[in-house]
């Protein structure tokens, strides 16, 4: 059997490299309340008291492997569904939400509103411009049945929740005068641990109507390995089974895990 390709992480150059390009107004429409910053928004921010998300259901589109535009399609609806499930999440939080934007590319370089897309990421958030870009590389294409192009997208989603919550602005604000990286790395970890655990909170919400066996998502979990930008694979696997688990934004307060949990 070929060896799986794993395609959690992103380099820690990417992020960090937006903590110098500052945040863009999201755009949000609906505003009920002011969104948190400062400490409160990591820790206690309203998002993590919305409990599990209610949507339950999101039907797959086929996806060709090797075939960039059923991919794309796949990516598309699987966002919509990712739009039905946060949007009630952020109404009962009494904070505003707007969908990101999306695009999908095939080639290093491209343009994502953070820069050109970088060499050794699978997909890129961008909080100036609310959007996601995701790279059809060969190897996520070559297998495209697997978990792998819903859990990135799922992942990269969960950066967009963390943009509009107010922890994304937090973790710029906080470090937008730091200059080195491996100063910015400890809560560069906790930022991507909880995109994983809020991607984890989507799968195993909508898990039953995937139709998938078990071993797709344990794939998924066994193919984390140990990065700077977002820790151990224990961790990884860690929080991205909690999420699944308990279906639960507020599994996902890493902010106040223990140091062995965000490691």
């Amino acid at each position: 059997m070929p060896m799986r390709i794993p395609f959690i992480a992103l380099l820690s150059g990417v992020l960090a490299s937006l903590l110098f390009a500052g945040t863009a107004a999201a755009g949000a429409t609906g505003q009920s309340g002011p969104v948190p910053s400062g400490n409160k928004a990591l820790t206690h921010n309203p998002i993590y008291k919305t409990g599990k998300l209610d949507l339950k259901t999101c039907e797959e589109q086929r996806v060709i492997p090797d075939d960039l535009d059923s991919a794309r399609v796949y990516l598309e609806f699987v966002l919509e569904c990712l739009n039905d499930a946060w949007e009630p999440q952020f109404a009962k939080a009494k904070l505003p939400f707007s969908k990101p934007k999306f695009e999908t590319t095939h080639r290093i370089g491209f343009p994502t509103g953070c820069g050109g897309f970088p060499k050794g990421a699978q997909a890129l958030y961008c909080p100036l411009n609310n959007k996601i870009t995701f790279l059809l590389s060969p190897g996520i294409l070559r297998e495209a049945t697997e978990l792998f192009l819903f859990q990135v997208m799922a992942h990269e989603y969960g950066h967009h929740v963390q943009e509009l919550s107010g922890i994304l602005p937090t973790f710029h604000r906080k470090h937008a005068k730091t200059k080195s990286v491996k100063a910015i790395l400890p809560d560069l970890r906790k930022v991507e641990l909880q995109a994983e655990c809020l991607s984890g909170v989507f799968i195993g919400n909508v898990w039953h109507s995937l139709n998938r066996r078990q071993s797709d998502f344990t794939y998924v979990l066994r193919a984390a390995y140990d990065t700077a930008s977002h820790g151990k694979a224990s961790s990884i696997g860690y929080w991205l089974r909690r999420g699944f688990d308990q279906e639960s934004v507020g599994a996902c307060n890493v902010w106040t895990a223990p140091k062995s949990k965000v490691s």
